[in-house]
């Protein structure tokens, strides 16, 4: 086989194989690629288009190894990840005003001289000279009062860090559960969400686990991490990189500390390595677990650390959450007890409730909904999702802040971004059956944009609710179902 320059692919070599659980082919991976910056040759284009157009190739290559063998182990992947035009389609994919980390570099300045930055980055990384910087930690205030730590990572470590991403899927998207979602290219929140809502309405599925790891980020070990990754990687300069931004360590407050387990949320390398440690900790256990275990039906979906199954039966559902414990122990990993619920729930969970004289079956949450037990419009058993709110009521707040400091902005300024923030709102919260809870959001909004001109203004009688309904006819687009019913969704992808 040939690789990304033209020689002899000796990515693909055969060794013992220590991962022994089932696979199962992942989801095509698409690789885009991007406009050149301006003021590069014609000469240059040419070569960088070739060059791109080759991407793809070496990944597919990788891809139909790793589909073909559930026991390959790699051993030369690293120079597809230091090929330039890999590293700046890498660039090219980062936010281009995130805040720098610890080298202070923006993506703007990067990109001033880019093409010779780029050839220093990828000749750093291909002698093993590049050095990983530590992590910039800064802390954002959670809805709960709490603060939730934040880690930075330094430009060049995100450019390398997503280029190795973008090889590293190739292997791991063919061996990753069709349940889980967090993550991963080509799936969305929303993905996961019709598969927990088209489980529960379409499966006999009686019993709810509403499960939560505690602080899985900070708590997973390095070893482990390390020993998952080489069951499918043998290549020695991918295992020593991921090493190197494992133990780059932590900057805060102008203060350097070691970490030896855990790694930053917000890295771009993170994700990838939590899917791969939940893949193995608890992804194959499941998948085993419900075949030779359970009694009836069992359904999960896996979003990062935030997971719900489903159980036919409750003794299974004991069952489980007792061996779940344990299995999670096993891997330095705890269950978040505060929020790990077993609840009943599902088609027919009202009328057993009612049959025994309890209340209305409970709800649980999952990314940003309340799940509720409904009824359709013609009194079939259905799943109602509804903004949580906790989250509408941490949004509002985050929006009267934001509103203040906007106070005696004028209005041409004002109307459209709070247009904007409308659509994103609706963007995300617009499925079915939710379009009371967008319109209840809509008004609080419009509340708060009358407090505030009201404060601003010594005429106050002025600022009426005929004057703001007028504004919101102007600004505040009415809520839009944005998305499809959960079985549309699925039939269709």
């Amino acid at each position: 086989m040939m690789n990304d320059n033209g020689k002899s692919d000796k990515s693909i070599v055969p060794k013992k194989d220590v991962n022994k659980g089932p696979g199962r082919p992942g989801l095509a991976e698409r690789v885009e690629g991007r406009d050149l910056a301006k003021g590069n040759s014609g000469e240059q284009t040419r070569f960088w288009i070739q060059g791109q157009a080759d991407l793809p190739q070496g990944l597919d290559r990788i891809r139909n190894a790793a589909r073909r063998d559930k026991r390959l182990r790699f051993t030369a992947l690293w120079h597809h990840v230091y090929n330039v035009n890999r590293l700046r389609q890498a660039y090219r994919a980062l936010k281009r005003e995130a805040s720098p980390g610890v080298d202070g570099v923006t993506w703007h300045a990067y990109g001033q001289d880019l093409e010779e930055n780029l050839k220093d980055l990828s000749e750093r990384l291909r002698r093993g000279s590049y050095k990983a910087r530590p992590v910039k930690r800064i802390y954002l205030p959670k809805p709960d009062g709490r603060e939730r730590p934040i880690g930075i990572t330094a430009l060049e470590d995100k450019i390398a860090q997503r280029a190795t991403v973008e090889v590293l899927n190739a292997v791991y998207e063919e061996d990753f559960k069709g349940f889980s979602y967090g993550f991963r290219p080509n799936r969305n929140p929303h993905d996961a969400l019709d598969a927990v809502t088209v489980a529960i309405e379409q499966q006999r599925i009686s019993w709810v686990l509403d499960a939560d790891i505690q602080g899985f980020f900070d708590a997973m070990s390095h070893d482990w991490i390390m020993r998952f990754v080489e069951h499918r990687i043998a290549d020695r300069r991918v295992l020593r990189h991921i090493k190197k931004w494992l133990k780059a360590g932590v900057l805060e407050d102008g203060t350097w500390r070691d970490n030896d387990e855990g790694t930053p949320q917000g890295g771009v390398i993170s994700p990838l390595l939590a899917n791969l440690y939940l893949h193995y900790a608890l992804d194959q256990w499941v998948e085993q677990w419900r075949k030779r275990t359970a009694r009836g039906r069992v359904i999960i979906v896996r979003y990062a650390d935030d997971f719900v199954v489903g159980f036919q039966h409750k003794d299974d559902a004991k069952r489980f959450q007792g061996e779940l414990r344990e299995r999670l122990k096993k891997f330095s990993l705890t269950l978040n007890e505060a929020k790990t619920r077993l609840i009943e729930f599902g088609r027919y969970a009202a009328v057993n409730r009612q049959g025994r004289g309890e209340g209305k079956p409970e709800t649980f949450n999952f990314l940003g909904f309340t799940h509720i037990c409904g009824k359709t419009l013609k009194g079939y058993f259905c799943v109602l999702r509804i903004t949580m709110a906790k989250k509408k009521r941490a949004k509002l707040a985050e929006l009267t802040v934001a509103m203040r400091r906007r106070m005696h902005a004028p209005l041409r300024e004002t109307g459209p971004w709070l247009r904007s923030v409308l659509l994103g709102h609706y963007g995300y919260y617009g499925v079915p059956r939710n379009y009371a809870a967008l319109n209840a959001f809509r008004h609080r909004v419009l509340v708060i944009w009358r407090r505030m001109l009201r404060r601003r203004s010594q005429k106050k009688h002025r600022v009426t609710w005929a004057y703001m309904e007028r504004l919101a006819e102007k600004w505040l687009p009415k809520p839009r179902i944005r998305h499809p019913y959960p079985d549309m969704r699925l039939k269709t992808s």
